[in-house]
């Protein structure tokens, strides 16, 4: 290669670079962007429960769950556990993600897991985490505990409800009995 073909290579590299630079300062003289003083979408978020006359979104009238449970299949709720699995854990001592690490918590204390962040309203629930209480808070989280911080929208079908609470019982050193 001569010096002839260096300096056609060299050339048009550098008509390229002051072409782009030549348009971005054209771009920048013919549009004034300004920045907005407030956003277009205002998103209210609230870490505090709703007041108690405050109207909650409706429950749905679930039936219990032992009886799904009893023919429940472990392994199609592991599948329908990896739903879950953007935001929670499932192994023993694993680490909380968005959500707390699910192991041992089929008849574990609602917000059991110390140092996890916990919306206020879950904090206050109290209770236990027995079978049909897991079952109505996964069909809709947000009617069970108003004010959680839960983005699921819930799982419809009691079938699959059944089959991920019969996964989650799996999850422990010494599962609880079914009902």
């Amino acid at each position: 290669m001569n010096a002839y073909e260096l300096n056609k290579i060299f050339g048009a590299v550098v008509s390229s670079v002051l072409a782009v630079t030549v348009i971005g300062f054209l771009a920048n003289m013919l549009v004034h962007p300004t920045k907005l003083e407030k956003s277009v979408l205002d998103i209210k978020v609230s870490d505090e429960a709703p007041a108690a006359g405050a109207a909650a979104a409706a429950p749905v009238a679930l039936d219990p769950v032992g009886p799904l449970l009893a023919k429940a299949d472990a392994e199609a709720g592991k599948a329908a556990a990896k739903n879950c699995a953007s935001c929670h854990t499932f192994d023993k001592g694993g680490k909380n993600g968005v959500g707390p690490n699910l192991w041992d918590v089929v008849g574990n204390k609602q917000a059991h897991i110390a140092g996890f962040g916990y919306s206020p309203a879950l904090q206050g629930a109290g209770g236990i985490w027995d079978f049909d209480k897991l079952n109505a808070f996964v069909a809709n989280p947000k009617a069970v505990v108003p004010g959680t911080r839960m983005a699921y929208a819930g799982m419809r079908r009691a079938e699959d409800r059944a089959n991920l609470i019969a996964y989650l019982r799996t999850l422990s050193d010494s599962p609880k009995p079914l009902p």
